[in-house]
């Protein structure tokens, strides 16, 4: 691999050089009234992001699957019941946390490149009249198929069946790249991490919870030491943590959400959805298909595009690995083989992503696939020469 070319994996991003000196601190006394001056404008900043006004914004050293954990075990007791729908590798990884920590997952099977069955949530949720789920947990953008779901649809599902449950969203690959609306949804517990859209290294598991989220905590019987919530707002509370936090990240995150805001939210996510249509321009030219089953659901962040059935699509990924040191997404779960990823968010420009597509035309010719060289970097340039991007601000 070579350290001076992009990745197009969807996550860890390309992390901006600012980011990185932001990163690079000296050692400071993570007890001290400076490091409060790192750390509140850090949650702050994510609240904005997360477009809330209410959420209670917790930080902790981990990633995103620390941020699951921390949802659950927070919230819940064993035996509680959840609903969820399996319709790629993490929300069943969310699902499979679940059963191990002893709580009773109904699940929704739903094909993989499919969205949350939302109609399907509202009949379940109706037939609830005893109101034993707990929790609904959705899956905002399904890293493994570049798949999108309406949230707000969702939130209107539980509305619609008059459901008290609480609403809990991985939007790890989703927030601070695509539109995400934390209190006009009524989501009660988002989940982030540093490595995507926030463009800094895996380290952080960034959670936000709701005043009715922040309620469940006072009952929830699960064990948990490391993430309860309640020992970090204790520790917020005198500027500190209730152990070592990571102070550089978090200062990093900090400038993060300084550039976010300063590009502006909107800007953020025309740009990716800009970048992402050009990947997908490419990706009809080449004559495949994304794993996404309908335009309503293509991920903005990332693209997983299917090769024919009697090719092997992680080969793509390892020879551009090999021989171009450049590093795609492999399948994941039940589309393992079937699929290659190109991730498209965070620290990216047209520029930088033309480099990507044409790596993606070198490997699939070589490789054998009838893909005309400069087919997709030809669609996708029409796409970006048609919609320029002068008017918005880089977040390089």
């Amino acid at each position: 691999m070579s350290f001076q070319n992009p990745v197009f994996i969807p996550g860890p991003t390309n992390i901006p050089e600012s980011l990185r000196k932001a990163c690079d601190m000296p050692t400071i006394d993570h007890r001290s009234p400076l490091f409060g001056q790192i750390l509140h404008p850090a949650r702050e900043g994510v609240r904005k992001i997360l477009k809330s006004d209410a959420a209670e914004v917790f930080i902790f050293p981990s990633t995103g699957t620390g941020g699951w954990e921390t949802a659950l075990t927070n919230t819940l007791s064993a035996g509680d019941k959840v609903l969820a729908a399996r319709n790629g590798m993490f929300s069943h990884r969310w699902i499979d946390m679940c059963q191990r920590h002893g709580l009773e997952v109904q699940i929704v099977e739903t094909p993989w490149g499919d969205g949350l069955p939302a109609d399907r949530y509202e009949e379940i949720l109706t037939a609830d009249t005893a109101h034993e789920i707990k929790v609904v947990l959705a899956t905002h953008n399904e890293t493994a198929t570049g798949v999108k779901s309406d949230i707000a649809a969702v939130r209107r599902a539980l509305d619609a069946a008059g459901h008290p449950a609480l609403l809990f969203v991985d939007g790890v690959s989703s927030i601070a790249s695509m539109d995400f609306r934390f209190d006009e949804w009524g989501v009660d517990v988002a989940v982030a991490g540093s490595q995507k859209g926030f463009m800094l290294t895996a380290g952080l598991a960034i959670v936000g919870f709701s005043p009715k989220a922040m309620e469940a905590t006072k009952t929830a019987g699960l064990p948990r030491t490391f993430f309860d919530v309640h020992d970090m707002a204790k520790g917020y509370a005198n500027n500190a943590y209730p152990y070592t936090p990571a102070v550089g990240l978090l200062n990093g995150l900090n400038i993060s959400c300084q550039m976010l805001l300063s590009e502006g939210l909107d800007n953020v996510f025309a740009r990716h959805h800009r970048i992402a249509e050009g990947v997908r321009a490419a990706v009809s030219a080449w004559g495949l298909e994304l794993c996404a089953s309908d335009p309503s659901v293509y991920s903005d962040t990332v693209s997983a595009i299917r090769t024919p059935e009697s090719f092997n699509a992680t080969d793509i990924v390892t020879h551009a690995a090999n021989t171009y040191g450049v590093a795609f997404g492999v399948g994941l779960g039940e589309v393992a083989g079937k699929v290659f990823r190109i991730g498209h968010l965070g620290s990216l420009t047209d520029v930088m992503t033309l480099s990507g597509i044409a790596t993606a035309e070198m490997c699939m010719a070589d490789l054998g696939l009838s893909i005309p060289l400069g087919s997709g970097v030809a669609a996708a340039q029409d796409y970006y020469r048609g919609h320029p991007a002068a008017a918005l601000k880089s977040a390089a």
